[in-house]
C-alpha cells in the first residue's frame, strides 16, 4: 500500500467541505468528530479543519499535522469511495482555555489514530464500502 497522501487524496475547497457537513455522517467520540459522505472518486479523501479556539498558529497546524498522519498511516483500513472531515472534538481537552494549550502539547499520534479507526469502525461501514448496520 502506498501510503502517500497527495492532492487527489484531500478536500480542499471549501464547497467540499460543505458537501461532507451537510450530506454526511458524523460520529464522535472524546477526542475527534468525523463527518463522512460517499464520493466518486473510488479512493478515500480527507479534510481537516481546527477552528481558533485550539489556539494560536503553531498549536492548530500541530493538531492538523497529526490529523493527516494519523489519516495518511490508515488510509488503507478506510473504506474507498468516501469523503471524511475531521476536526478535533470540543470535548477534548478543557472546556475553557486555560490549560489548553498543555492538553495540546500532551495529545500523541497513538491516541489520535486509535480514535479515528474506532470512529470509522462506529460508523459501521467496512473497508469494501457496505454498510455493517
Amino acid at each position: 500500500m502506498c501510503f502517500s497522501f497527495p492532492k487527489s487524496k484531500r478536500l480542499i475547497r471549501g464547497r467540499q467541505f460543505k458537501d461532507v457537513l451537510d450530506r454526511g455522517l458524523r460520529t464522535s467520540d472524546r477526542v475527534l468528530t468525523l463527518y463522512m459522505a460517499q464520493n466518486d472518486c473510488g479512493h478515500p479523501r480527507l479534510g481537516v479543519s481546527v477552528g481558533k479556539f485550539w489556539g494560536n498558529a503553531v498549536m492548530r497546524n500541530r493538531l492538523k499535522r497529526l490529523l493527516r498522519e494519523a489519516f495518511r498511516q490508515s488510509q488503507d483500513q478506510f473504506p474507498a469511495g468516501f469523503d471524511y472531515v475531521l476536526m478535533i472534538s470540543r470535548n477534548w481537552g478543557k472546556s475553557d482555555k486555560s490549560g489548553l494549550k498543555e492538553a495540546v502539547k500532551q495529545l500523541t499520534f497513538e491516541q489520535v489514530r486509535a480514535s479515528l479507526l474506532a470512529l470509522v469502525k462506529k460508523a459501521g461501514i467496512s473497508v469494501n464500502g457496505t454498510v455493517k448496520r
